[in-house]
């Protein structure tokens, strides 16, 4: 699995970015996807996860009816689209891919990760 992720920069708080993920090994049609951040001196937390189908979303609270997380399969890429930003949301983001068909809060619940892509939301 090779997981490209595009899509961060800076933003105002308020404003909105939209994230990619890319599996151009195309090994994850079948896997739960999902987007984690990791701030600086934190440990990584899970922001948003999608089933293999698309199905089943799933949200932290910190990020609920906010953010929203979509896939598209003749892709191989998932999205994470990022309204109402905060401060708080600065971080690095990852994609990963689950170990099942459904995503899992749970960091040991991942297969494998993608690069990563800063998100700076300035106040």
């Amino acid at each position: 699995v090779q997981l490209q992720a595009s899509g961060g920069g800076l933003a105002q708080a308020g404003g909105s970015l939209r994230l990619s993920c890319a599996d151009s090994g195309r090994t994850s049609s079948n896997n739960g996807m999902a987007w984690f951040r990791q701030a600086p001196g934190k440990e990584r937390e899970f922001v948003a996860g999608i089933s293999w189908n698309g199905g089943i979303t799933s949200y932290s609270n910190a990020v609920k009816g906010r953010f929203t997380i979509s896939r598209d399969r003749a892709k191989n890429t998932i999205y994470l689209q990022m309204n109402s930003l905060k401060p708080d949301d600065t971080a690095v983001y990852y994609c990963a891919v689950a170990r099942s068909a459904v995503a899992s809060s749970v960091t040991s619940s991942v297969k494998s990760w993608g690069q990563g892509t800063l998100v700076t939301v300035s106040s």
